[in-house]
């Protein structure tokens, strides 16, 4: 990680994450040259995880051509990682990058979603995740916990 990126914006929770000023419950599960994975803070469920550009960025245009060549392999590493360890229904991946209408630093959500998601919420895809926000349910942090310890060791392993 390049130092001169850590807490590029002091405001933003994904930098305050990045440089450990923010707490992250899980810590980080992976990190590239230019990229950091690590557990969502959110309502979305124990395993989803974040997928960030190191780099303070707000748009997915204004990624460096280095960012841009990991991302697309880091993406699959990620899903295929969630899919081997957790065994979901789907993985989603989505952007957002939006934080009180206003662009903020672009974070990819890869979410394992499983049957008993999709049946508690009687909603699937975006309806599902807005289900998930509205419930406002956040993950209990020893389960959190659990499962970054299981997705680094699968990293370590060479998954």
């Amino acid at each position: 990680m390049r130092a001169e990126n850590l807490g590029a914006d002091r405001a933003c929770m994904a930098c305050g994450l990045i440089a450990g000023t923010e707490p992250l419950p899980g810590g980080v599960i992976l990190r590239t040259a230019e990229w950091v994975v690590e557990h969502c803070v959110g309502p979305l469920g124990v395993g989803t995880l974040v997928v960030k550009p190191v780099r303070h960025v707000l748009h997915v245009a204004d990624l460096s051509a280095e960012e841009s060549i990991e991302l697309g392999p880091l993406l699959r590493k990620v899903s295929s990682l969630l899919t081997s360890t957790m065994s979901p229904e789907q993985v989603y991946v989505c952007l957002w990058s939006h934080a009180h209408a206003v662009p903020g630093h672009i974070h990819f959500v890869v979410q394992p979603v499983f049957k008993g998601d999709l049946a508690r919420y009687d909603a699937h895809g975006p309806a599902l995740q807005m289900s998930m926000f509205a419930a406002g349910l956040l993950p209990d942090a020893a389960a959190v916990a659990k499962v970054c310890d299981r997705l680094r060791a699968a990293v370590a392993a060479g998954a």
